[in-house]
């Protein structure tokens, strides 16, 4: 066993499966010789990198020479030494701190301390509290018989003579409902001052203790960090292999491994251990298959290896009966056959994106990582986020500022998880610009447009009245992005469930995409036109109310009355009948209330359309204080102007802008109102654009992620997935 144990260690392959006690005459083996002692070295070794806060990118490994322990040892004691004498320092300065807080109260007074204390006749109080409430009641107490006060701030003593008859402490007794704050009299007969300054000088003297211990300590820290890095490393390898014996199912002669490994590695695992060890280990691939959901294979696939007979098809429910069956002990001989599985378990998964998807994983595992038998929608993430974000911001100067901040993360950080935001803020960064370019805006200005276009940039985002019909082209954008979302999203949900069969596909997805498209056709066709909104076939159309002179301009009526509207009834019908086998006849409820989830989940994209114009009038806010806007009449419309080469009211007096009318003066603008004015534009200028700029990551970057999660992965994903970790990798700190 120690061989077979060691020689998989090495490879790193294969991620080994728990043994689950099922089988007859086989038990959970036990750690091999040496776990328990290797256990605790590892916890030493660890314990002593806690107090050295000593990190693995710190230092690289060192060599460990015969008699390391011993060195280890030496380590231990000089550092818990070191350690324990801080521990005491730390508290002695804790009390001195106390000593010091507690004697600030008699400083005010300006009384030595020694005269608070020490009489028979008279009793003496110091606290804090009202002298007002504190006189009036003690001087309506019989147990006092006269008494003084002394005042400093809001700290009051008090000297009482108690009458006869009074108890031990009459001036408690006399302040009882009064809301009064007692201190305990410091024991010396210093001055507060003289006692303060004492307290302080000690304080200093170990706070210098301090320093020296932490300078020994960092200095073993310097000398051992290779040392006890490697020591680390050697003994988690150690301990690994000692207690891998604990997934296995064994008897007195013999034991089984079971676990998962890329099918690619099947013959270096094979030929290594048999170089290892021979004849005395059996190894076997038993089964390449898909899993469902559950962990049970739903198509599996017999393995031969040079023997006759080819694949063969077995259902689920087969699978099941071979997992359980009972396994006979081979004496002498470790073992593992075709029919023999420990644990019925789902594999664990590889993310094998490729490099530009990569970072996106991070955004995934947020929610967590997709199960083996689920689509990996990585890469889904990777085209859609990014041109979210860019087409709700699309800003040129924004996307730049993006980009490097993105690429400041991602190239001055080591951390995995900080890396992929910088990539992702990268990818975010590129799609805001690409966007800003076609909407021909930097920084919230439309001068990109004049500059790249001749007739204007192809794209504006509407919050102008001579381009509002693009306001309402966003919206229909919004739900076009939404249709194909969702759908996307359903037709992973339908080959995620083709185990179940394609009736139960189609009944949990088919159906749900038929009556959302049905439905949308049918709202963007001509069949009772009239009660629908006109720009819905007017800003894809042409002609001045067109945005986008594409000619669309609705689908024909008979489209939607002959096509739309029967898919959307087969998809109604089929959707109600899925949730009747699930619920019964309460389905058909369910079902019905649940059906309109296909008119609002699209709706829902329309926030994409809202931060568009959201975010172009904050900006557009911020330019007009600086800058100042001009109105000018146009063919078309209004169109707003910044102020950037002339003021705004020198516009409106020369009276036109290219040949027509500039009909008014939105606003003056900071930067030509004198020195003093542009100096404050300055400070607007700068600050709303970083608040617009750390907006556009709350607002678009927050709705782009729910889209995301929310409505397309409600669609398909469950996630829950195991990583592949194979016997033999050392896990990172950073690791999640």
């Amino acid at each position: 066993m120690p061989t077979v144990i060691e020689t998989v260690h090495e490879l790193s392959l294969v991620h080994l499966s728990d043994y689950d006690g099922s089988w007859e005459a086989f038990d959970n083996g036990d750690p091999m010789a040496g776990a328990d002692d290797a256990s605790e070295k590892l916890i030493t070794v660890r314990a002593l990198e806690s107090t050295l806060d000593l990190s693995a990118d710190e230092a690289e490994p060192g060599i460990l020479e015969e008699g390391w322990e011993a060195r280890l040892e030496e380590i231990r004691t000089r550092i818990n030494e070191l350690d324990d004498r801080r521990a005491e320092i730390n508290d002695e300065l804790r009390r001195v701190d106390d000593r010091i807080d507690r004697v600030a109260p008699f400083a005010e007074l300006g009384v030595d301390i020694d005269l608070l204390s020490g009489y028979e006749s008279v009793d003496v109080l110091v606290g804090e509290g009202s002298l007002e409430d504190v006189e009036a009641a003690v001087s309506a107490s019989d147990d006092v018989r006269a008494f003084e006060t002394f005042t400093g701030g809001n700290v009051v003593a008090i000297v009482a003579a108690p009458a006869e008859s009074a108890d031990e402490s009459p001036i408690d007794d006399a302040l009882v409902g009064v809301e009064f704050t007692r201190y305990e009299v410091p024991d010396t007969d210093q001055s507060p001052d003289d006692y303060v300054a004492d307290l302080e000088r000690r304080k200093r003297d170990l706070e210098s203790q301090l320093d020296d211990i932490d300078a020994d300590l960092e200095e073993i820290k310097r000398e051992e960090a290779g040392f006890l890095l490697r020591a680390e490393e050697e003994l988690t390898i150690e301990v690994q292999q000692a207690e891998a014996p604990l997934q296995f199912a064994t008897t007195d002669h013999a034991f089984v491994a079971e676990g998962w490994l890329p099918t690619e590695e099947y013959d270096r695992l094979v030929a290594t251990l048999n170089d290892a060890v021979g004849d005395s280990v059996e190894v076997e691939e038993l089964v390449r298959a898909d899993y469902n959901d559950e962990g049970y294979p739903t198509r599996t696939e017999d393995v031969d290896h040079g023997g006759s007979g080819g694949a063969e098809e077995t259902t689920e429910e087969e699978e099941r009966d071979v997992a359980t069956q009972e396994a006979i002990a081979d004496g002498g001989t470790t073992a593992a056959s075709g029919d023999v599985v420990t644990m019925v378990d789902e594999p664990p998964v590889i993310q094998d994106n490729t490099g530009p998807a990569k970072p996106f994983e991070f955004l995934l595992r947020l929610i967590d990582r997709p199960k083996y038998s689920e689509l990996d929608p990585t890469v889904v993430l990777l085209l859609t986020f990014p041109a979210f974000y860019g087409f709700m911001l699309g800003d040129l100067g924004y996307g730049m500022l993006y980009t490097a901040a993105g690429f400041f993360l991602y190239s001055r950080f080591d951390e995995d998880i900080i890396r992929s935001l910088g990539a992702i803020g990268m990818w975010a960064g590129g799609f805001t610009m690409l966007f800003g370019v076609l909407y021909g805006e930097i920084f919230g200005l439309h001068v990109l447009g004049e500059l790249l276009f001749s007739h204007g940039p192809p794209l504006r985002k509407g919050i102008q009245p001579a381009f509002s019909q693009f306001s309402q082209t966003w919206l229909l954008v919004s739900v076009f992005i939404g249709l194909a979302h969702l759908t996307l999203g359903y037709v992973f949900g339908f080959v995620n469930d083709l185990d179940h069969g394609v009736g139960d596909a189609y009944f949990e997805n088919g159906s749900w995409a038929l009556l959302m498209i049905g439905l949308w056709t049918w709202i963007f066709s001509r069949h009772l036109g009239a009660a629908k909104p006109n720009f819905l076939f007017e800003v894809f159309g042409s002609g001045s109310e067109a945005a986008l002179e594409l000619g669309f301009t609705g689908f024909p009526a008979e489209i939607g009355q002959f096509v739309a509207l029967p898919l959307m009834l087969i998809g109604f019908v089929t959707m109600v009948y899925g949730e009747v086998r699930h619920y019964g006849a309460l389905g058909i409820i369910i079902g019905g209330l649940e059906s309109f989830n296909v008119f609002g989940d699209v709706l829902s994209y329309l926030r994409i359309a809202a931060v568009i114009l959201a975010k172009a009038g904050m900006a557009f806010v911020v330019n007009m204080l600086f800058f100042g806007v001009y109105v000018v009449e146009t063919d078309h419309g209004a169109e707003w102007h910044f102020g950037t080469s002339h003021a705004p009211q020198h516009m409106l007096e020369q009276g036109t802008y290219h040949g027509h009318e500039v009909s008014e003066v939105m606003f003056s603008g900071l930067l030509h109102g004198g020195i003093l004015m542009a100096l404050i534009g300055v400070v607007v200028l700068v600050i709303g654009h970083v608040v617009v700029l750390l907006l556009g990551i709350t607002s678009a970057g927050l709705q782009g992620i729910r889209l995301e999660y929310v409505e397309f992965f409600n669609r398909f994903y469950e996630g829950g997935g195991r990583k592949f970790e194979p016997f033999g990798r050392v896990r990172s700190d950073d690791e999640e």
